[in-house]
């Protein structure tokens, strides 16, 4: 196993850049926070734990296609020594596909190389006949995979409906670069599907309050990473549906009316002011196809669950 960090990953102690990234979106009006910077190792494990939760239907629903039909989409991808698993995070989504796909190499990317470095330790000990690259790396910018992940055809595996994460316009743009990076591979793609606003905004807002934690959370990584003196108990969780946007929106709302301070700088918020911290837009999977075609995939093809809610599709480059 090896592990290798990629500029522009994000250190524990911000680069100048990133500081500067972080407030100028918490100076904004109104302010937003991009969502990359939940996932601190605390954010990671938080959300890994959200995985778990009944009213989190994504990661059941995604499983329950794979176990179904890995076969099929092995068959539809075509074989491809080495699986790149883009927000890699415990790695267990791609563990479940090695043998299906025979898989002799895996590269697991993700911004918190922290949290990677554990995951792969584990897998890899599952695993030894694996050859296993780990690499932290923001790519939530940019897809451009180092030299050690070599020039031989790939197969990019990003589950867990992250396209969700980009407005259709910058989803675009990420497939192109998917595309390219796959060097004349393939790309398996997990997509959340439009369905009742109940069961979307239950799954962003769970009663027992892991997902208001994963998002608080991001407070307490921005104190790290800019200097900031947030006061997480000053601050609340809000999710909702945007159906004029077709995404859900998280949000962290101010209770009262308080003022961040910075070396340099300040942000009064009045009570019940947000801040933007995700964003998750929900596809039809028509449209997702024809996303993929636009991006330069071929014939993809894609399976659902019974209900409708999920779908991964299969792509070749």
């Amino acid at each position: 196993m090896r592990l290798l960090q990629v500029a522009p990953a994000m250190p524990e102690n911000a680069a100048p850049a990133i500081r500067a990234d972080l407030l100028a979106g918490l100076s904004a009006a109104p302010a937003t926070i991009a969502p990359k910077y939940l996932y601190d190792a605390l954010g990671s494990r938080l959300f890994a734990a959200i995985t778990e939760l009944p009213e989190y239907y994504l990661t059941r629903t995604e499983a329950a296609i794979f176990a179904e039909h890995q076969d099929a989409m092995a068959a539809a991808l075509g074989l491809s020594a080495t699986l790149v698993d883009l927000g890699a995070g415990n790695c267990e989504k791609a563990a479940r596909l090695f043998a299906a796909l025979r898989v002799r190499r895996y590269v697991a990317v993700d911004i918190s190389l922290h949290y990677l470095r554990e995951s792969l330790e584990n897998l890899q000990q599952k695993h030894p006949a694996i050859e296993m690259l780990g690499i932290g790396l923001d790519f939530s910018q940019s897809l451009r995979l180092p030299a050690e992940v070599g020039t031989e055809p790939r197969t990019l595996f990003y589950p867990g409906s992250s396209i969700g994460n980009f407005t259709p316009d910058e989803a675009l743009v990420f497939l192109r670069q998917a595309h390219a990076e796959c060097c004349g591979g393939s790309l398996l793609i997990g997509v959340d599907l439009v369905k009742p606003v109940d069961v979307l905004e239950a799954a962003y807002d769970d009663p027992l309050g892991v997902t208001a934690a994963f998002n608080r959370n991001l407070l307490r990584h921005l104190n790290r990473l800019a200097g900031t003196d947030f006061d997480i108990t000053d601050w609340h969780h809000v999710a909702f549906f945007n159906g004029r946007e077709s995404r859900i929106e998280m949000h962290l709302q101010a209770l009262r009316d308080t003022t961040v301070r910075w070396a340099g700088g300040e942000r009064r918020f009045a009570a019940a002011e947000r801040i933007h911290t995700e964003s998750s837009y929900k596809w039809r999977s028509e449209d997702f196809a024809a996303l993929l075609e636009s991006a330069g995939f071929l014939r993809p093809r894609h399976w659902c669950d019974a209900r409708g809610w999920f779908a991964v599709f299969a792509a070749p480059a």
